[in-house]
């Protein structure tokens, strides 16, 4: 009677990029939940401040700072949505969003992220899943702008009037849209109005073509050589505008320096962009002009 053989299976290679995929085992929404509760917090303190002018902060101020928060998390919660969902449309792994809290005052937040745990397959799902943070984020900003301006939150002018440096956004809705005000008051930088131009700071500097910001991975989805020169021309621009403007843009230059300015191939980076998303591309772009604050976190004494 014969023997049976072991017959050895022919074992498949290796796919490409597996030793990049995030094997660590996966946790609950609970951390994702912790820093988007200390994030709303310390977001509602600043949002506080900003409208009230002062720093010893009454209860009662609390409840102004949310009409500021509970719009800057719709607004930075929207943008890592988009991310999130479209990488589970395309089956990419992706986490949860992570709010990074800051301290209680002028922002409340350093952001808010996701991890995509694996890599990116081709040019089409990279397009996609860089593009749709911005533009959900920017659909939210519109109407929370539209309404800040509609809403103002008017102070008696007892000094000199300075402004902040504003988005082509914001100064174009204001012309067409704001009410007139009474003679010796201003608008305030407060609530709606300031989750919105924080909402513009977010989506223009992560639109810009450099590295991996959502801008980065438009322009290596189109192009991987463009990317390469659009990065240095990019981080160029940083240090122009920190040493020119405004000198957080040196800062912003940095950490894209110490995060690194390469972008990591693609599994299959043969097949090219459809005409219809360059149109979304050209119409990132667009997002970006409107949004951009070349002088961000300026004070005004009112």
């Amino acid at each position: 009677m014969p023997m049976p053989v072991d017959v050895p299976q022919e074992v498949s290679p290796a796919p490409p990029f597996a030793a990049r995929i995030d094997s660590r085992p996966r946790r609950g929404p609970a951390v994702n939940i912790m820093l988007l509760a200390a994030t709303f917090i310390t977001m509602t303190v600043a949002g506080a401040h900003n409208a009230n002018l002062r720093f010893s902060l009454r209860p009662s101020d609390l409840v102004a700072g949310l009409s500021y928060s509970l719009c800057l998390v719709a607004i930075l919660g929207a943008h890592e949505m988009g991310h999130y969902l479209t990488c589970r449309y395309y089956g990419v792994d992706a986490s949860l969003p992570f709010f990074l809290p800051s301290f209680p005052f002028m922002l409340g937040t350093f952001g808010a992220f996701i991890r995509i745990r694996a890599p990116i397959p081709n040019r089409k799902v990279l397009f996609d899943v860089g593009v749709a943070g911005p533009i959900a984020g920017f659909v939210v900003t519109v109407p929370v702008l539209i309404y800040g301006i509609l809403r103002p939150r008017l102070v008696a002018i007892t000094g000199e009037i300075g402004n902040v440096d504003e988005p082509l956004l914001i100064s174009w809705l204001s012309g067409l849209m704001a009410p007139p005000v009474t003679e010796g008051t201003s608008p305030l930088l407060a609530g709606p109005i300031h989750a919105a131009y924080v909402g513009c700071m977010a989506t223009a500097f992560n639109l810009f073509p450099i590295g991996q910001l959502d801008g980065g991975h438009i322009c290596y989805a189109i192009s991987s050589r463009v990317h390469r020169v659009a990065s240095l021309v990019g981080l160029a621009a940083f240090v122009a505008l920190g040493l020119l403007v405004f000198p957080g843009w040196l800062f912003l230059a940095t950490l894209l320096v110490m995060f690194g300015m390469k972008h990591p191939p693609l599994m299959d980076e043969a097949e090219g962009l459809s005409k219809g998303r360059l149109a979304v591309a050209a119409f990132s772009l667009l997002m970006l002009i409107l949004c951009f604050i070349p002088a961000p976190f300026l004070t005004t004494d009112l």
